[in-house]
């Protein structure tokens, strides 16, 4: 396992969380530094959102964002929603990608989410079963979704 720190990403990150997104969807265009700086301002300030990172050395190199949803249902606890998870190409099945999603799942109990999901658009088997064994149910959910055309 590659020696790393869990930790959520601050406002410096920017160029290595938009360095690292090229690993998730490689053929997205890039957006100008200064959209990006505005979009991570509001989400690092929202209060609903944090993004968590693996530093290994200098480098992040793993990634995914939780979303922090308050609900009216469920005694009124809030659930939580995993996004843009990502492993830097040369750090993959390192175990880097699994620690980021237990640590965003630590933070999901700690303020008592009742559920935290993730949805993946992947159909590759591999990719499915690390999200299993990263502790989330295949199945359990059908999900849903509109694209704006």
């Amino acid at each position: 396992m590659t020696e790393a720190i869990i930790r959520a990403a601050v406002e410096q990150d920017l160029p290595e969380v938009l360095n690292l997104y090229r690993h998730l969807h490689p053929h997205d265009p890039q957006l100008e530094m200064t959209d990006a700086a505005r979009v991570w301002s509001k989400l690092l300030a929202s209060g609903f959102m944090t993004v968590i990172v693996a530093q290994a050395a200098e480098q992040l190199v793993a990634s995914c964002t939780l979303a922090i949803v308050p609900n009216l249902s469920r005694g009124g606890r809030s659930y939580g929603v995993i996004e843009n998870v990502v492993t830097h190409a040369d750090y993959r099945s390192r175990g880097l990608g699994r620690r980021v999603l237990a640590r965003a799942l630590e933070i999901g109990w700690e303020v008592d989410c009742y559920k935290v999901l993730l949805a993946t658009g992947s159909k590759r088997e591999s990719t499915l079963r690390f999200y299993e064994g990263a502790g989330f149910e295949r199945g359990s959910k059908t999900y849903f979704e509109v694209r704006r055309p």
